[in-house]
């Protein structure tokens, strides 16, 4: 059996408290990446976020975050994608509840 590959990944040279580091998520593209990003980027206590795509031929991300006040920047990230997971909740709950009540424009299909 062949071993899985973890989803998330520290990269070297992350600070030992890992209050700045670089992390790689396995099978992710831009999609999760800038609303991730995003998210971190709404915590006031992350000093730094960015991400890249390392080569399109690779699927994974890469994102760095930095922390100030040597906070973890693994708590952030996890938060985050907590975070990013309860918004898309409430958007399928709020688009399920419109299509429910015919709360939305329609185009009739003309011949």
């Amino acid at each position: 059996m062949a071993e899985a590959t973890p989803k998330i990944k520290i990269l070297k040279g992350a600070e030992p408290d890992l209050s700045a580091a670089t992390y790689q998520i396995y099978d992710e593209s831009h999609t999760i990446g800038n609303a991730l990003r995003w998210m971190l980027m709404k915590n006031p206590k992350v000093e730094f976020c960015g991400y890249s795509v390392p080569h399109p031929s690779e699927n994974h991300i890469h994102m760095r975050i930095q922390m100030y006040d040597n906070l973890s920047s693994l708590t952030a990230l996890l938060t985050a994608l907590s975070d990013l997971d309860d918004l898309c909740v409430t958007i399928d709950e709020a688009y399920n509840k419109s299509l429910r009540e015919g709360k939305y424009e329609r185009w009739d299909e003309k011949s």
